[in-house]
């Protein structure tokens, strides 16, 4: 007799249940995904709730009264989740001949951040962030107005050290370009000893004539702005849970629909 034809192979095929241990190993593979998804959704959840969180604790450090910026007694215990973003104050002087300028994009464009070394009364040093300044005014002598002189007053965000370098740039000290505000190295590379392992970012700048400065540095340009794509994730991990748990019943469903039928005929 004649072999039949692949269409019919097929067929045949196509109409016979699969082995008990394939659907068991099906299964473990659904279970598995099922439970994966449904833990990555989960996990997405919590995200959600640990943004939220810190949102709003942000946005009460923001806008309540500055406190002393902290001494080095306090150092070893500052971290983001408890520091990052406090209103400080601090009082001493400039060291305007020891400023770097980190390349940055603002809202007023691209440019650089003028961060100046700052010597406290209680003895140590930190940098502050004294604002935005664009290139034709990179040079100090171009914003003379700017260059605070004597003991002043500086009140800002705290923030955190950058050493991982900008995005896709690393910083070169020996070449004096800096693309992220690497405390530690900026202090190495101007001979700084004693410093903070935090910066200021200064609120808007107050030292002119007329209580502004008109050639810069432009401070009180803080981004504070978190991802919150949290939902967007966890619903899409819910999705492919649901979806792989359609696939495994409908499977099951066929499979039985295929074994009713072996036993009717």
């Amino acid at each position: 007799m004649a072999d039949s034809p692949p269409e019919s192979r097929t067929a045949a095929r196509a109409g016979r249940p699969r082995p008990l241990w394939a659907l068991v190993l099906l299964g473990l593979l659904a279970a598995l995904g099922i439970a994966g998804f449904t833990a990555l959704g989960v996990w997405q959840v919590e995200r959600r709730a640990w943004k939220h969180d810190l949102i709003e604790r942000v946005e009460q450090r923001v806008h309540a009264g500055p406190a002393a910026a902290p001494g080095p007694e306090a150092w070893g215990g500052i971290n983001a989740a408890d520091d990052e973003y406090r209103r400080v104050a601090v009082a001493g002087r400039f060291l305007n001949d020891r400023e770097t300028l980190v390349q940055a994009v603002s809202d007023l464009g691209a440019g650089f951040w003028v961060l100046t070394p700052f010597e406290s009364r209680e003895g140590f040093t930190l940098l502050v962030n004294r604002g935005f300044v664009p290139p034709n005014r990179r040079d100090p002598a171009t914003r003379a107005d700017g260059q605070i002189e004597g003991e002043t007053t500086v009140t800002g965000l705290l923030r955190l050290t950058e050493p991982a370098g900008g995005f896709l740039r690393s910083n070169d000290p020996a070449a004096d370009r800096w693309h992220s505000r690497d405390v530690a190295a900026i202090g190495a590379a101007r001979g700084l000893s004693g410093l903070a392992p935090y910066f200021i970012d200064a609120d808007g700048a107050r030292a002119g004539p007329n209580g502004t400065v008109r050639n810069g540095p432009v401070g009180g340009l803080t981004v504070i702005r978190f991802p919150d794509n949290h939902l967007v994730y966890a619903l899409t991990w819910f999705t492919l849970a649901l979806m792989l748990l359609g696939g495994a019943v409908a499977v099951c469903l066929h499979e039985r629909r295929l074994r009713r039928g072996r036993r009717q005929s």
